[in-house]
């Protein structure tokens, strides 16, 4: 690979586009976004997802360098274009508290339900306009581990790419299949393919751990501060809630999703 270009300006237009990409009109202009971190870029190419643009400064690597070395590699043999920052210009760019010297920008995806490939016995999670960046990161991570054919996420308030959804999913984003739908055509599709959907509210009068969540399902999380849309809680073909002892009537969205997932794991399993 050839030495790449060093860029040591703030006022680099590449540097300042990559700080207009932290927000949601420029990213969605450019249909690209960040991802910041070796992990994360790491497992974006596992996934063949492959990044336009690659930037690195070694000042502030962890390591050894080694990985570093050959994750550039890889990213310039995908076709991505490769530039090394400064430290004061990557200090510019990085949005992580803590960076390793590795950012990439990566091409923009949309899927559509039909793009879901589901399992002999799907299992899906749904969730509607959740807002906060870190909880809808820690969903997708939760969405991951628990094996489910696909997130669905209804009438989004943050948007898939914003940089700390990326962050909080550790990268798990370029694993798990998502799609973006209206809510009104999300529950029509379900019903086509005959996957039952649970609803978990507060106000439900069975506990999760009594419902059958064995079979075709699609579990069904609101946001954080509203809970789920009353049309959403009518269709529902049932609505559950988490039992809770203490004063709190809830709990975070994506702890609730945690606690409901796995309990479908367990009996799926």
């Amino acid at each position: 690979m050839m030495e790449p270009e060093v860029i040591t300006s703030l006022q680099n237009p590449r540097v300042k586009q990559l700080v207009k990409l932290r927000d949601r009109r420029p990213r969605d202009q450019a249909q690209q976004f960040l991802v910041e971190g070796y992990r994360q870029i790491r497992r974006a190419l596992n996934r063949g997802f492959a990044p336009v643009e690659l930037y690195h400064c070694p000042d502030w690597y962890p390591g050894d360098q080694g990985n570093e070395a050959q994750l550039l590699a890889d990213a310039a043999a995908a076709g991505a274009r490769v530039w090394q920052l400064s430290a004061p210009a990557f200090a510019k760019v990085a949005y992580r508290e803590r960076p390793d010297g590795l950012l990439a920008v990566l091409p923009q995806w949309r899927r559509e339900l039909d793009d879901l490939t589901l399992s002999a016995n799907p299992f899906l999670l749904v969730v509607e306009a959740i807002e906060k960046p870190g909880n809808l990161g820690t969903i997708l991570r939760s969405a991951d581990a628990a094996g489910v054919d696909g997130l669905i996420v209804c009438d989004p308030v943050t948007d898939l790419f914003n940089p700390n959804v990326v962050r909080a999913s550790t990268g798990v984003l370029f694993a798990v299949p998502v799609v973006i739908a209206e809510s009104g055509a999300v529950r029509a599709w379900l019903r086509q393919k005959g996957v039952r959907s649970v609803a978990t509210t507060p106000a439900a009068e069975g506990l999760h751990t009594d419902a059958d969540l064995s079979g075709p399902l699609a579990l069904v999380m609101g946001s954080e501060q509203y809970g789920l849309s009353d049309t959403w809680l009518a269709e529902a073909d049932q609505t559950v809630r988490i039992p809770m002892a203490g004063q709190a009537d809830s709990l975070n969205v994506a702890m609730a999703t945690i606690i409901t997932l796995f309990e479908a794991v367990r009996q799926r399993g």
